[in-house]
This record gives C-alpha cells, sequence and structure tokens, in this order.
C-alpha cells in the first residue's frame, strides 16, 4: 500500500516517521505546504481551500489513501476533503482519541491535558470527543511557541524550559498530555518530564496503530521510501526529514 501524508509543512515529518518506521505501507509520498505554513492561526476557510488543493494534488496521484498528519486540517477540513478525494483519506482526531482510550491504567477520573495550535482547541474538536466517552477533567490549550521551538531544533535547554513554564506553571498535573500538534512529538519526553513522568499521546504512533486496526495491515516490509514534496523549498523539507530520522 502506497500512502500520501500531507501537512502545512514540516511538522507532518513526524507521521510519515512513524508511518514508515512501521513496517507496513510499500512506499510514502509527503506533501509539505511550506510557502503558506503555519495554518494553525488561519481561518476555517482558508485552511479548507489549502486542504482542498492538496485533495486535487493527490488525487493526481497513485496513492491508495490519503494520511492528514496536520491536527489543524484534520479538525477544521477532513469531512470536506473526504467528499473532494478519490482516495479514502484518515485524519489525525480519530487515532489520537482511540489512543488515549486504549492507554493502560487511564480511568474516566484521569486528568488529559490536550495542547495544539489555536485553531486546532478553538475547534474544541479534541475536547468534545474526549469528554463524550466519560472523561471528567479535561484541559486544553494553545502552545504556539513550541512550533518556532521545535523548528529551530531547540529539543531541550532554557528557552524550551522556561516556554513550558510559561504554559504550564498554573496548570494541575495532567496523567496524560495529548500532543494535538505533529512537531510537538519532538519535545514529548521533555513534557513528560516536566509533568512528571505524564504519558504522551503522538499523532504519528496513533495513526499506525488505528490504521492497522481499520486496514487490517500487517508489518511485511523491510524498507519504505519516501518521496519529499513541498510547495516551497523542497531542499528544506528534505534536510528537516533527514535531520529527524527519515530515510529515502
Amino acid at each position: 500500500m502506497k500512502v500520501g501524508v500531507f501537512d502545512s509543512g514540516v511538522g507532518g515529518l513526524t507521521v510519515a516517521r512513524s508511518l514508515q518506521q512501521s513496517g507496513c505501507f510499500s512506499e510514502l509520498l509527503y506533501y509539505g505546504d511550506t510557502a503558506r505554513v503555519p495554518y494553525g492561526n488561519k481561518d476555517k476557510n482558508t485552511v479548507t481551500r489549502y486542504a482542498l488543493e492538496a485533495v486535487e494534488f493527490f488525487n493526481g496521484t497513485d496513492v491508495d489513501c490519503l494520511v492528514v498528519a496536520c491536527n489543524t486540517v484534520s479538525v477544521t477540513a477532513l469531512a470536506a476533503m473526504q467528499q473532494q478525494s478519490n482516495k479514502r483519506v484518515y485524519g489525525v482526531l480519530e487515532p489520537g482519541v482511540l489512543a488515549l482510550q486504549q492507554l493502560e491504567g487511564i480511568d474516566k477520573d484521569a486528568r488529559i491535558l490536550i495542547i495544539a495550535t489555536r485553531s486546532t482547541i478553538n475547534s474544541g474538536a479534541y475536547q468534545q470527543r474526549i469528554q463524550a466517552l466519560g472523561f471528567n477533567c479535561v484541559d486544553a490549550i494553545a502552545t504556539p511557541l513550541f512550533v518556532p521551538i521545535v523548528e529551530e531544533t531547540l529539543f531541550d535547554g532554557p528557552i524550551l524550559r522556561e516556554t513550558m513554564h510559561h504554559y504550564f506553571s498554573e496548570l494541575a498535573k495532567p496523567d496524560v498530555v495529548l500532543l494535538g500538534c505533529t512537531h510537538f512529538p519532538l519535545i514529548a519526553q521533555q513534557i513528560s518530564d516536566y509533568f512528571d513522568g505524564a504519558k504522551t499521546i503522538h499523532s504519528g504512533e496513533a495513526m499506525v496503530a488505528w490504521l492497522k486496526q481499520e486496514l487490517g495491515l500487517t508489518n511485511h516490509f523491510s524498507q519504505t521510501p519516501i518521496q519529499l514534496l513541498a510547495s516551497e523549498n523542497v531542499e528544506a523539507l528534505q534536510r528537516t526529514a533527514t535531520h529527524w530520522g527519515l530515510k529515502n
């Protein structure tokens, strides 16, 4: 199975890396809209327009299905993409919520923290799904500064620590942190450590588990090559992919 991966920029490479490492796919085709990133501060109509342009691109390729790595797109434009696509289209919202349900040792009284871009948080999509499952303590905050910090590869150190303190210092300690932005898995360990070992949910890992369940996939590919495309500066995307552990 050949899978397309769409993201607003480089963040979706964390999802692509999980797909590549799973051994479940024959090939990946990644497209990042690097010319118009970030999507997280744009309105719904703009995000939907960009997402449908991506659908038009992938409709002309030979991928078997399309994974929308971007949380912002997944919570605002997924239904529109599914209507316009000639492929199956999967977003990261449902896999993330399912991963929460399947965490061992977590009951409905657990404190859940959702961190994401402003538009993802403002949509209320994660909060509504999680609360509908009966979780009683759900906090959600926008943490947009983490995006440029990750893109500057500041995965540890004083800038990251001060930014975590800025966002988290007044929060009650969560049991689970749902990482609602594809950049955040690269600082997942630091976030977990800040909260004394809180569990984290990573969109890429959740997507792999969900696709295995949904499509009955097995791990039988020893290598999964990836083709990287971008709306601007594909060389920078390729450098980031190499730095983040993807293999062509």
